[in-house]
């Protein structure tokens, strides 16, 4: 959902700055998704996609809020929000699965840690 919202907010971006941090951050969760994809292709797995309704409501939220007033303070602290939703509930997982695989647990802090550097940088625009 991140590669999404940053997709989204990109464009009323009017700060040069700003935008090359959310493309930063864009091909960091990229780049993680790839690793994901691949390490559950291993597992023969495939990737879920979010529930429907939370895409929804996140696009809904954004879109309502941009509307209201698309400037680089709002899209910084909606991109500070999704980031601490994504804390969250990943720590969450984290916490709770305690016999995940060490791999597993290792993608999930990395996806914890770009999102709190995500939010720092985020900080600046607000």
């Amino acid at each position: 959902m991140a590669v999404k919202s940053i997709a989204q907010v990109k464009e009323y971006a009017e700060n040069e700055k700003l935008t090359r941090v959310l493309e930063s951050y864009d091909k960091k969760h990229r780049e993680l998704d790839e690793e994901v994809a691949g390490m559950l292709a291993q597992y023969g797995k495939e990737e879920k996609e979010p529930a429907m309704m939370a895409e929804v409501g996140s696009w809904m939220k954004i879109e309502m809020k941009m509307l209201m007033n698309a400037d680089d303070t709002q899209i910084a602290k909606l991109m500070m929000d999704g980031c601490n939703m994504g804390i969250q509930s990943v720590s969450e997982y984290v916490n709770k699965y305690h016999d995940a695989s060490k791999e597993s647990e290792s993608v999930a802090k990395k996806l914890i840690k770009i999102e709190e550097d995500f939010m720092k940088e985020m900080k600046e625009f607000v």
